[in-house]
Order: structure tokens, then sequence, then C-alpha cells
């Protein structure tokens, strides 16, 4: 098992290299894995898997209900949905079944719901309900007055993003995929057969190459002579509401969609929080993560339409994340065997839940470029330590020493994520895998222990 974060890249050329270790390229990676004569590499810019888009989403696994019908995203994220419910169930990543309501605020938006019936059933998804007015307030009582009907998807569910990108790159370095932190790409060349890209710790060779980076992936493509399409950041700033909030809603609470996406819900987590948000904000700038004063008024506003008591909770966080959108209404997945490459841009909102059907997809593409995928074998299951709020968690388990009282984590599970086969490389990183340090005290009770636990394990 190899992971790396320093120093130079190993001299023989790999046969693939993804770039990105982000949810998606975290599941190709995987997929690779199940072909043990393979030297793969996974390259990542950060200092962490699960860096960019993935650890700043919504969380929710779509039933693809509201897809472009014929479109790969539609196919992709349908396949997708069923492949991670059963690999969240065996491994141990939280998911819960709450259903999503697709509210109508006024007439105009009621009149669009059968028609977003019609399209779900073209997605194959069949068991969607058209609710009144007062069915949809027997179900939701909080919500906010004037809603005049919604749209019933049973299937949506919510799930842990952090645990599902580490779960793939834990499977994946244990199969023999190396894993290269701190590793930015910033040029690419290609002769007699062999990528040779430039990267922040030297150069690194490899025969095929998969770009799965993200907000960058266009940048990437340039490199290698295609400009097909432009990803501009899209900032989604997202409130999260203290555990309390919890009972204020059952559902996932969704807006008729337009053109800029899904638009602003209200949605439990898995962690028994509640998310408002995201804003839907086109940029230039590729690392513009702040919230803004603007954009938590707006999103407020809305909120307060939606389900009026959550703006009486306690606030326990704010975040954003980019996601990147293109000029195009699907994925960006092309494969391009003369230069043995694929593609894998424009991967937006829904990578979470199209994860392993696109590592599928792009495993195809790759042996019709000619490599080498004979024979492959089942990986060691994976099983992860579970931070969802409705399931067991280690401090019900019997006497333990808790560490975040706010969050329940325990000193064996923070030990636990300090040892693991990719272990954090900063606080935030250990945040995301044990939730220590992201309840309503945001770490100010725990945050110096935590700290002390994570330097005396020898973490830079």
């Amino acid at each position: 098992m190899t992971v790396t974060a320093a120093g130079p890249l190993p001299t023989v050329p790999y046969d693939v290299t993804v770039v990105g270790a982000g949810v998606v390229g975290s599941a190709i990676a995987r997929e690779l894995a199940r072909h043990p004569h393979l030297d793969v590499a996974l390259v990542e810019a950060q200092d962490d898997v699960g860096q960019g888009t993935s650890k700043a989403n919504t969380a929710i696994l779509h039933t693809g209900f509201d897809a472009h019908p014929g479109t790969l995203e539609a196919r992709l994220v349908r396949e997708g949905a069923r492949l991670l419910a059963g690999y969240a169930a065996g491994s141990g990543i939280p998911v819960e079944p709450v259903g999503a309501l697709l509210v109508a605020w006024d007439r105009a938006q009621l009149a669009a719901l059968p028609d977003l019936a019609r399209t779900a059933v073209r997605n194959d998804c069949h068991d969607t309900t058209l609710l009144d007015a007062a069915e949809l307030y027997a179900r939701e009582p909080h919500l906010g007055p004037g809603a005049l009907g919604a749209l019933h998807v049973p299937g949506e569910s919510i799930v842990c993003p952090f645990s599902t990108t580490l779960a793939y790159a834990t499977q994946a370095v244990r199969g023999g995929v190396d894993l290269h932190l701190g590793t930015r790409v910033t040029g690419a060349d290609r002769r007699d057969g062999v990528h040779t890209l430039t990267t922040s710790r030297g150069p690194l060779r490899t025969r095929h190459l998969v770009n799965a980076a993200g907000l960058h992936a266009d940048t990437l493509d340039g490199l290698l002579g295609r400009r097909t399409f432009t990803v501009t950041p899209r900032r989604g700033q997202l409130i999260v509401y203290d555990k309390p909030a919890r009972d204020l809603v059952r559902h996932i609470l969704l807006p008729v969609p337009t053109a800029l996406g899904k638009g602003v819900l209200v949605a439990p987590t898995v962690y028994g929080n509640v998310l408002l948000g995201p804003t839907a904000e086109d940029l230039d700038d590729r690392t513009a993560t702040q919230s803004t004063a603007r954009g938590l008024a707006d999103l407020r506003d809305k909120g307060r339409r939606i389900l009026p008591a959550l703006l009486d909770e306690e606030v326990t966080a704010v975040y954003a994340g980019l996601r990147a959108a293109t000029e195009h209404d699907d994925y960006r997945i092309s494969a391009h065997p003369d230069q043995t490459y694929v593609t894998v841009g424009g991967i937006r909102s829904t990578g979470l839940t199209a994860s392993l059907a696109i590592a599928s997809h792009v495993t195809a593409l790759l042996r019709d470029s000619g490599l080498d995928l004979r024979n492959p074998v089942d990986l060691e299951p994976v099983r992860m330590p579970n931070l969802g709020a409705a399931f067991p968690r280690p401090y019900q388990q019997g006497p333990q020493a808790v560490v975040c009282h706010c969050e329940h984590v325990t000193l064996g599970e923070i030990r636990d994520a300090l040892a693991t086969t990719i272990p954090p490389r900063g606080l935030p990183g250990l945040r995301r895998r044990t939730r220590a340090g992201t309840g309503r005290c945001q770490g100010f009770h725990c945050g110096a222990t935590v700290r002390d636990l994570f330097e005396r394990a020898g973490r830079p």
C-alpha cells in the first residue's frame, strides 16, 4: 500500500494514471484496482482525497428523476444510484431514504409538476406521486404557508459524501493503486506512447491517462490540445443548522428546478443537522469557496418561505463549494484512443450518485482504447466507521472516553482515523473522518485535545 505526499515520484511509467482524487476519480481508481496486473496511480493536488467539490455538496443520493432523458448523465445517475446504495450498505456508509418533495409555490410551478412526473417515468423512476396542498402539509406540517402541492419522489436519499470518497480511495490503495497527494499537474506531453505529466513533485509518466480533475478538467484537456468545453465555477453556499432543527423536516424539500440547477433546498443530513442551500453563482475564480453576507442573506430569505421555523434555530456552520459547470447540459466524458486518454469533465452535483457507474463507463472506454482489462478480481471489502446519527455509534456501545461532546466522537474513533490506510494530513481531514469539531461549538471545547492527539500521532 503506497500513499505519498512529498518527495520524487516513481520514474517507471504507470499503466494508468487518474488525475483528481475526488469521488469520481477515486471511484475510477477503485475500479482499476480490480485488475492487479496494472500499475495504477491516483494523483491529487491537495493533501487529502475528496478536497474539492466532493466535500462541499448537498450529500443527496439522487434517483435521477429530473435528469434530461436520454443523456449520459441520466443513464449513469440511474445506474449509479443503484450501485452506490448497495455499496454503502456493504461498506457501512450511512444512507437514509427520506424521500423528496418537489414543492410548488405558484400556479406555474404547480402546472409543471405533471411534466416532471412524466420525465421521472422516462428516467425509469415510476413511483412518484402528485400531492395536493392538504396532503403536502400532512407530510410536512412546518412548511411555510402558501404551497399549492408537490411531487413526492420517495427514492431520494441522503448519504455521507466524506465516507464514500474515502471508502473508494481506501479500496483502491489496498488493491495496489499508488495515491500521490500534494501532486499538482501543471503540464502534459505525450511521446512514443507515454504521457509525461509535469507536476509539483516532478515528472510522472503513464501510458494511459484519465482526467478527473473536476474544476480543472478543461485546463488539463487544453494541455493535451483539446478544448471542447469550459468549466465555469458555480459557487454553492450552504447554511448548516444545529441538530434540534432536525424535527422540523421529514423529507428533502426541493424547489421546481431552473436552468441554473436544482435551486435552494432544505434537507436533513445523515449527521442529524439540516441544510439550507445552495446558492448558484457563476464565477471566474476557481478558488472562491468563501461564504458571503449577500449569499447567506439570500439563503435566509428563501429559507424563511420554505420552512419559517428553521430561521429560529441555531446555525452550526456555513460553507461553500464550487461545482464544475460547463456550457453543455450533459457530462463531458469521452475517449481519445489516439492519445490513450479519457476526459471526465462537467461532473456536477450528481457526480456523487453516479460515481460507481461513471467508473464502469470510463474503464470500458479505456478497454476500448487498448488497455488490457482481463480477469478482474473482487476487492477486499472495506468497512467505514459510521458517522450517521440514525445508526449505532461507538459512544453508545458501553463506557467510552468521549472527546467531542457535540458530535459524540470517542477517543477510539480519533485514534482509529489517525491509523487508517489513508490517514488525515490535517485537522480538516480528521474532522471529515470523525466529525470531531463540527458540532455546535465548532471545536471550542475539544479543539485543543483533538490537535494534541493529531500532533502526537506524528502527522505534519
